[in-house]
């Protein structure tokens, strides 16, 4: 483990006019949120998309006449003088994806419906004969596909989603990360097996901590077989506003950090070409750093850095221990937004300031019984943070960590994209009890929001309602951001209630695993209701729908009046 910043070696992908992966710039990338079939305003959407600086744009194709149609819009996009790349995104049709492969650039196939029946969410039993006859199956299907890519110069991406794993996957395996893994691998083995090497992969979920976890064992997996194909990052469903923004920046963020990642998309369910600029400045506030000062450092010998667990700490008053995470603030003074407080002041006599760069053992023997208030001044303050907790740590300290962040940012979207990579990294390898924003230019009510926000997306504090909404894509079927509005507007005062909002019913039910309760689209101007995975209504009329919705809440016993 090394605490500086480095990418990650990867395998180089050609994908249209742009090479992937190895030295090459981290790709941005958004996904065209109109009906595929509507040529001349999807390709007018994508015209959007690339000026708002992406360098490729993903389309749905549900069927064969949508696949048929991304070849239409992609010479009407040459012929416009708009020559980046299409990506085909291709669920439970093998023959979309056949066509696919002629039409577009690069095709998604998702490893959890290309072959595998959709899922009933059953379990299923395999003797290991049954299961090896499977995987022949899933081979019988998938190496015509890449013979055909092969021969038009297309390239692949393997997507895989925590809401989308197949019944034989997660009889096996469980809806786990691990299952998540092996889904992806099944199908890199037979890529391998016929030397099909243009090959991306993508593995998601709307939990940053399942979503980063899993991407960590991946990355292990492909270590010890050998393989180093390129990562698209991405958390599914991360919402709207300063949720899905700082939601994003922490999964994202984490893993850049890290190294990880040759292209991402920032999923909003907002107008697409919005999530180009916030991909941007997430992917430039990390690159930066490239190139650093090394950081001297030493992982901890039982450090586990694919599911890290919470460094132990004694507590200190309301801070380390097994308390939750606090939220501090500078100076002495409380500050209040609404329900939300600041847990303590830095002036607190209990708190001890450290730099990250002065020797940890006599900062140990400074902090005795105390809290530490950690700051760096850093290009890298990720790294040399994680570095000085980690020999803290080996010394056999046990203060409580708070992290310092100071930023000059003067937009809100800029300190809700830098603090949620920042402190998300830490927070997600368990290694701090606390944070502090400092940013001069924004309100510090603005920025206790922020930092509880932040602790929400790393699902360590729990402090308002949490909406895991999909991004507008072509197999929407309802108005997507209105109705997010209507939902929140209706249901954001259910602190602690998960609430998954869905387009289609694509992922819908298995993202929403995670969610209490589900509105999903079911046709158009339809409607269904879940219960965690459970469907309690199908095909309600819309306007019906969030009536019921609060009904069904009521009925469980989770509604609160204002």
């Amino acid at each position: 483990m090394t605490f500086d910043y480095q990418r990650r070696h990867t395998d180089t992908v050609r994908i249209g006019n742009i090479t992937m992966g190895g030295s090459n710039p981290i790709a941005i990338q958004s996904m065209t949120s109109i009906s595929t079939d509507d040529i001349e305003a999807v390709t007018a959407q994508c015209r959007r998309i690339f000026d708002a600086g992406a360098d490729l744009v993903r389309l749905t194709a549900q069927g064969v006449k949508e696949a048929k149609s991304i070849g239409e819009i992609r010479s009407l996009l040459r012929s416009q003088g708009y020559a980046g790349p299409l990506v085909a995104d291709i669920h439970f049709n093998p023959n979309a994806a056949l066509v696919a492969a002629t039409t577009a650039d690069k095709v998604r196939i998702n490893p959890g419906n290309f072959v595998d029946a959709a899922r009933t969410f059953k379990q299923l039993e395999y003797t290991d004969e049954e299961y090896a006859r499977e995987i022949e199956k899933i081979r019988t299907r998938f190496v015509p596909f890449l013979d055909l890519c092969r021969a038009n110069g297309t390239a692949i991406r393997l997507g895989v989603n925590h809401g989308s794993l197949s019944d034989r996957i997660m009889s096996r395996y469980g809806d786990t990360p691990a299952g998540m893994v092996e889904s992806v691998m099944e199908y890199l083995r037979i890529c391998r097996e016929v030397e099909f090497t243009d090959v991306v992969i993508s593995i998601k979920a709307s939990n940053t901590v399942i979503m980063v976890e899993t991407v960590r064992r991946l990355v292990r997996a492909m270590d010890a077989e050998g393989m180093a194909f390129p990562l698209h990052l991405g958390v599914t469903e991360a919402g709207d506003g300063e949720d899905g923004r700082i939601k994003s920046a922490v999964g994202i963020g984490a893993l850049l950090a890290e190294g990880i990642g040759d292209t991402i998309r920032v999923s909003l369910s907002e107008e697409p070409e919005c999530e180009v600029p916030v991909a941007r400045k997430l992917v430039d506030y990390i690159t930066a750093r490239s190139n650093h000062p090394h950081i001297e450092g030493t992982p901890c010998n039982d450090f586990d850095a694919i599911c890290p667990r919470r460094r132990l700490t004694n507590a200190v008053g309301c801070t380390g221990g097994e308390n939750v995470p606090v939220v501090a603030v500078s100076g002495s003074t409380e500050v209040v937004n609404g329900e939300l407080r600041s847990d303590l002041c830095l002036s607190d006599p209990a708190i001890c300031e450290v730099w990250a760069s002065e020797d940890a053992q006599q900062a140990a023997r400074r902090a005795e019984g105390r809290i530490i208030a950690l700051r760096s001044r850093h290009i890298n303050p990720v790294g040399e943070m994680r570095a000085f907790i980690h020999n803290l740590t080996r010394q056999g300290c046990k203060a409580p960590v708070i992290a310092v962040m100071t930023y000059n940012d003067t937009s809100d979207e800029d300190l809700q994209i830098h603090a949620g990579a920042d402190f998300g990294a830490l927070l997600l390898d368990r290694l701090i009890d606390g944070i502090c924003i400092e940013a001069p230019a924004i309100d510090s009510a603005t920025t206790l929001r922020y930092a509880f926000g932040i602790l929400q997306a790393v699902r360590q504090r729990i402090s308002k309602t949490e909406f895991i909404s999909c991004p507008s894509c072509g197999r929407t079927l309802f108005d997507l951001q209105t109705t997010v509005r209507d939902i929140k507007t209706a249901t954001a005062h259910l602190k602690g209630l998960k609430i998954g909002i869905m387009g289609c019913i694509v992922n819908g039910p298995g993202e929403m695993a995670d969610a209490d309760y589900g509105y999903v689209g079911a046709a158009v101007g339809k409607v269904s209701l879940y219960k965690g995975k459970q469907c309690i209504e199908r095909n309600i009329p819309q306007e019906q729908a969030l009536d019921r919705l609060i009904e069904i809440i009521k009925e469980n016993g989770e509604w609160v009046e204002r």
